[in-house]
Order: structure tokens, then C-alpha cells, then sequence
């Protein structure tokens, strides 16, 4: 046990500290430990601290970056239980009863497993098969982050030239030409104009708004769009049909939008209407605009997907209209009060991140199998 001392002078309420040599070692180990835990390793760092001849609990709290209320607590445990003292008591509460074994056969069967006639286990299916409660697998499922009941899709580019197109579209949006304006363009064709067969019911304390299951059809527009990246504005124009004229005429809107001095790079997917002859005939008569294609079956790398995805969720899915000139009315609206508040769409990742996800992943799901 250590030694008690006089109070140190020059801070009464310090008690000094005389450490063996069996003692320093133990906390000494424990610092250069890896594996111990950050609060033990501070705490042996106060002791050897305040071991120090003349340390005052305000010295050593300055130099370890802690409270003087904390030196002085564990100064007092260790003078009063030795290297003991230190460590955290047994928490109150009821005992473990899951075993390290029991934890890794239901992981384990749920990674590796499928129940008979079933795509994927439930939490029932599985305590009944291991003999263990609902309750228990449920939570090491959270634990563990599994979900069989859940699943998602992928696909994957397989376009020649996915790098190539990568690293251009990628460099636009980090290092954007000067006087120039990227602009992310898409159609988000078919939008319906569906109106409730009854009055909905609104929502009330305890009670969630309420639309009727089937709903009256008015007909579909088509609507055309253009994001400002560094702006976050948005150009739209809605038509009632999808075709190369109807995008050669939405060209020519952005065009005219746009300041005449600057270049326009479009960021666009490989639809066939922006490929057709009307629309190359129109680029050649306008040399300032540029269209950058994004490569096949990766949209997610047209921003504009991500103010699709706004427009739907805020105006578009739960919007009920009695004409398609009310639904583009609502539309219009929205683009408005979008432009009078907007703000910069920052894309973060650069090529070399993305290609080594994609090159990651791919490899991942080739040796899925083996």
C-alpha cells in the first residue's frame, strides 16, 4: 500500500503520494497498454503525475488537460486503495445471462443458414430453432446490424468507358472551368396528376392525415430540369410530351436563361432523345454548350437526381391534383420557391474514391461465392 505523507504546502487538501516500485511499474504498463481503456490510462497518468515531487492537483490537472476536481478525486482513491482504487467497480444490475456461444450460433446460422422452405429467417423461426427467446435474437440481431427481412439492389456500369466518364463529370463538378456554368440536366417524364375519389381527412392530434386507396387519374406531364450546382437554382419547363423536340426546346430555354458570355457544360444520361440528330444540328449552331454524358446505369452521378428526389418527397407523393395543368402549376410553384431560398449542391467524393469503391465492391461480390 502506498505511504501516506504530510500535506504538501502549497495545496493543503493534496495529499502526497509515494509510489513502490511494483506500483509504478503496474501504472506505467498501463499506459503504454494498447488495450487499456482511455479513462484507467488517464487516471494512471494523475497518480504518476502526482507522484512527482511539489505536484499540486491545479499543476497536474494543467498539464494533463483535465479538472482539478478530477486529479483530486483519484489522488485520494489510490492514497487511500493503492492501484485498486483505480479501477471501475462492478456495474449494478442483473447479471449476463447470453453466453459468447449462444451470441455466435445466431449470428452464424443467420449469415450462413436459410430455414426451410423460407428466403431468410425471422426472430420467432430462429429462437425456436436454437432454443432461445424471441426477445434474445432480436436483440443481438440490433446488435450486430442484421436484417434479414430486409434487402436491396445494385447494378453496376458496364460502360466502356466508366472511368473515362467518371473522371470527367467528377472534375466538373470539383474543379469547374472558369467562366463557365455546369448545369445537371434530366427529364422526370410521366408525372402523374391523381386526385383523391374523397375528401382527405386531416391530420389531428394522435391521428395521421388520411387519403382515400383509390384515386382518379387527370392525365401526365413531363418535366424538364436543369440544376446550377454552384447556384442551386433550377431551370424547369414542363411539356406533355417526351420527345427530342421537346428537349431541343428546353436547350434552347437554358440557353437563353444563361449569361451569353459563359460556357454551359451539361451533365446528362444516354437517353436517345438527347442523341438525335435535331438536337446535334441544334448544338453546332450554339458552340458554347457542351453535354457530358454520365455513363450507363449510373444516374447517381447526375445531381439532379438528388432535387428529383426533393421535388417528389416535399410536393409530388403526397400532391393531389384535378388536372395536369394544376399538377404544373404546383410544379412551377415549387421551382419558384426552391430558386428564392436555394442553395449550392457540394458534391464531396473525388474519382479516385469512387473508382476504388466501385473497384472494392465489385471485388467483394465476385468472391461472394467461394
Amino acid at each position: 500500500m502506498p505511504r501516506l505523507q504530510e500535506p504538501a504546502m502549497a495545496d493543503p487538501r493534496a495529499v502526497s503520494i509515494t509510489l513502490s516500485d511494483s506500483d509504478r511499474a503496474t501504472l506505467t504498463n498501463w499506459i503504454r497498454r494498447r488495450s487499456t481503456a482511455q479513462g484507467l490510462a488517464m487516471r494512471a497518468r494523475i497518480v504518476l503525475a502526482c507522484a512527482e515531487p511539489g505536484a499540486t492537483n491545479l499543476a497536474v490537472a494543467a498539464k494533463l488537460g483535465v479538472s482539478n476536481l478530477t486529479v483530486g478525486k483519484w489522488r485520494r482513491r489510490f492514497a487511500d486503495q493503492g492501484v485498486a482504487g483505480l479501477v471501475d467497480a462492478p456495474r449494478p444490475g442483473a447479471p449476463r445471462t447470453l453466453l459468447d456461444e449462444q451470441i455466435e450460433r445466431v449470428v452464424s446460422t443467420t449469415l450462413e443458414t436459410l430455414p426451410k422452405g423460407a428466403t431468410h429467417w425471422s426472430t420467432r423461426r430462429l429462437a425456436a430453432e436454437l432454443g432461445m427467446s424471441q426477445t434474445a435474437v432480436s436483440r443481438i440481431w440490433r446488435a450486430f446490424a442484421l436484417a434479414p427481412h430486409r434487402s436491396e439492389t445494385f447494378k453496376l456500369s458496364t460502360d466502356p468507358q466508366f472511368v473515362d466518364k467518371v473522371r470527367d463529370i467528377v472534375g466538373l463538378y470539383l474543379n469547374p472551368p472558369d467562366r463557365a456554368l455546369v448545369l445537371c440536366v434530366d427529364e422526370k417524364p410521366s408525372i402523374q396528376a391523381l386526385e383523391d375519389t374523397a375528401p382527405a381527412i386531416p391530420m389531428r392530434p394522435g391521428q395521421l392525415e388520411r387519403h382515400t386507396h383509390d384515386y382518379l387519374r387527370h392525365g401526365t406531364t413531363d418535366l424538364f430540369a436543369a440544376l446550377d450546382i454552384k447556384a442551386g437554382t433550377v431551370i424547369g419547363e414542363v411539356h406533355r410530351r417526351h420527345r427530342s423536340l421537346e428537349f431541343r426546346h428546353f436547350l434552347a430555354t437554358v440557353e437563353q436563361a444563361t449569361p451569353p458570355e459563359l460556357e454551359l457544360h451539361l451533365v446528362l444520361d444516354n437517353s436517345s432523345i438527347h442523341k438525335t440528330p435535331l438536337v446535334q444540328r441544334w448544338l453546332v449552331r450554339h458552340p458554347r454548350v457542351q453535354l457530358h454524358f454520365t455513363p450507363t446505369s449510373a444516374s447517381w452521378l447526375n445531381l439532379v437526381e438528388c432535387w428529383f428526389s426533393l421535388l417528389t418527397a416535399r410536393q409530388l407523393r403526397r400532391g393531389r391534383f384535378c388536372s395536369t395543368r394544376a399538377l404544373e402549376y404546383a410544379i412551377r410553384a415549387y421551382i419558384a420557391e426552391h430558386n428564392a431560398h436555394a442553395k449550392p449542391f457540394v458534391w464531396t467524393r473525388t474519382a479516385d474514391e469512387i473508382l476504388a469503391s466501385v473497384a472494392s465492391f465489385c471485388k467483394r461480390i465476385s468472391n461472394s461465392h467461394h
